[in-house]
């Protein structure tokens, strides 16, 4: 027999998630765009060899950044899963794989399990405790 968490549980545990996943991609947005700026962050994805790096650099600050914001609400949940992983898709495979695992070395581990905790909410949805569930709710109760 498959066993889950109870509703409550699991809704408790997407928002944990979620809050943690935000405010980890609102880190990195901010230091991309505000701290570094957008134009040292492209000169360092250049030196790293990152193809179209001005594009690649404001694609990655403003996913990481209002992505972040996004994740936090539990808003365009779905969208925003995915735009985050194409993000750490692209980090991880231009970036980090040839580093090993461990982020300390440049290893990929770091970019992974936000990608993949961006995945599982993107495949799952926010919960309960979220925007996105606030506006299914309010469509339900007007088709009714």
């Amino acid at each position: 027999m498959i066993r889950t968490l109870p509703p409550s549980a699991r809704d408790a545990a997407l928002l944990v998630a979620r809050l943690v996943l935000g405010v980890v991609l609102i880190a990195h947005g901010w230091q991309k765009v505000f701290t570094n700026g957008l134009g040292a962050t492209a000169e360092g994805f250049a030196g790293m060899g990152v193809p179209l790096a001005p594009v690649s650099a404001a694609f990655a600050g403003l996913v990481e950044l209002v992505g972040g914001v996004l994740v936090l609400a539990g808003a365009a949940t779905a969208l925003v899963g995915i735009l985050v992983v194409v993000d750490m898709l692209g980090a991880a495979l231009l970036v980090h794989i040839t580093n090993g695992v461990f982020a300390s070395d440049g290893g990929w581990e770091l970019v992974g399990v936000i990608g993949a905790t961006a995945l599982v909410l993107a495949a799952v949805g926010a919960g309960r405790f979220s925007v996105d569930h606030v506006l299914a709710t309010r469509r339900t109760a007007a088709t009714v």
